[in-house]
């Protein structure tokens, strides 16, 4: 089972990205770390994610393509909008 945290970041240029963490742990911290992971492997380590914008959703069993990339990297993305292709 993982957890989806709902997350929106804003860029220092203003733009707002939507997406989803998932991760196997129900844990907030982790689920933000991810994020602001994620925002800098995409060159926006600027952006602001924090607790208030990065909520827990729900639980489900992922995909496939989701499970191997949390087994390789400990999460995954879902790109909602507003996120690079």
């Amino acid at each position: 089972m993982s957890h989806v945290y709902d997350t929106y970041a804003k860029t220092a240029k203003g733009r707002i990205m939507h997406f989803d963490v998932v991760l196997d742990n129900k844990d907030p911290e982790h689920a933000i770390n991810y994020a602001k992971e994620w925002l800098a492997s995409i060159g926006e380590s600027d952006a602001v994610v924090n607790q208030t914008n990065c909520v827990f959703c729900h639980s489900a069993e992922p995909p496939e393509d989701i499970r191997n990339e949390i087994d390789a990297k400990g999460y995954s993305i879902l790109k909602l909008e507003g996120c690079p292709k």
